[in-house]
């Protein structure tokens, strides 16, 4: 007898959620329209606003130049790695990952698939390993351009679970890493839940829930890039300021010779998303 007030109650719920996401998408849209970045990025044929935050970082630290190879972890819609490939003509190569399907910038290669797989980080580590892999061919001149010569990977030894010695090479000048975390709700509690497929851009609101799930994502991504970035190598990533921030600071103290945070002109002075730098991985 409580089926039918039940349903009504579950129309009228999905009735009110579905006014609220209108409004604000709307709001959305007004604020996107008045935005000068937003206006800015269409002029100059840029994917999205946040290609000013990663220009503005590159002008403040000159973390590109040419013949790097640059990662962008949750690259799409693909602003990031349009500025990477730009800034770092000629001969390099970007490496973006995501799971969310997007047209790639030109110059720009892809892997469609959950970073947080580790299937995925090893296709990335094949993929990586062949340095020329991912280039713009050049004409053959005879001898191979300098910045092939610099993407020589350097090497260390660690020691695997088997505990067989095994030789890392770490090939990637840049890591930058814009991801945002997944969240699921279960019996009322938020919980992350790094086996899901992360998202790109989409934050909860609650200032807690999208801390903790950037920290998950930066710890990961900065693992990632102790395994693969060169002595001298730089770390970009974003994360949304609160309690744990400053340990992840130590952490990319404890690998990097500077580390800065910063939140660009070109953030949304209401959203509480920052990034970090790190600056020339030490030895």
């Amino acid at each position: 007898m409580f089926g039918l007030p039940f349903r009504s109650c579950r129309a009228n719920c999905a009735s009110a959620l579905g006014q609220v996401r209108h409004a604000s998408s709307k709001r959305w849209q007004a604020r996107q329209q008045k935005d000068q970045f937003t206006k800015e990025a269409a002029v100059q044929g840029l994917k999205s606003r946040a290609a000013f935050k990663l220009l503005q970082i590159d002008e403040k630290y000159r973390i590109f130049k040419g013949g790097q190879t640059v990662v962008d972890l949750g690259y799409a819609p693909g602003s990031w790695s349009q500025v990477a490939a730009n800034r770092t003509q000629p001969h390099g190569r970007v490496l973006g990952v995501d799971l969310i399907p997007a047209q790639p910038p030109k110059g720009v290669s892809t892997i469609q698939g959950n970073f947080l797989s580790p299937e995925i980080q090893t296709y990335i580590r094949d993929f990586l390993r062949s340095p020329e892999r991912g280039r713009p061919r050049q004409p053959d001149l005879g001898e191979p351009s300098p910045s092939i010569l610099e993407s020589n990977p350097d090497e260390s030894a660690v020691e695997g679970k088997d505990g067989q010695v095994k030789i890392l090479e770490r090939t990637v000048d840049v890591v930058l890493s814009d991801m945002s975390a997944p969240w699921h709700q279960t019996s009322g509690f938020w919980k992350r839940s790094l086996s899901a497929p992360y998202r790109m851009m989409n934050t909860s609101g609650i200032v807690f829930k999208d801390h903790a799930g950037s920290m998950d994502l930066c710890n990961a991504a900065l693992r990632f890039s102790t395994d693969v970035l060169k002595t001298g190598g730089h770390f970009v990533c974003k994360f949304y300021q609160g309690s744990e921030d400053k340990e992840l600071e130590m952490q990319l103290k404890a690998l990097f010779k500077k580390v800065h945070r910063l939140k660009p002109e070109s953030s949304r002075s209401e959203s509480k998303e920052a990034f970090f730098v790190g600056l020339q991985r030490k030895p």
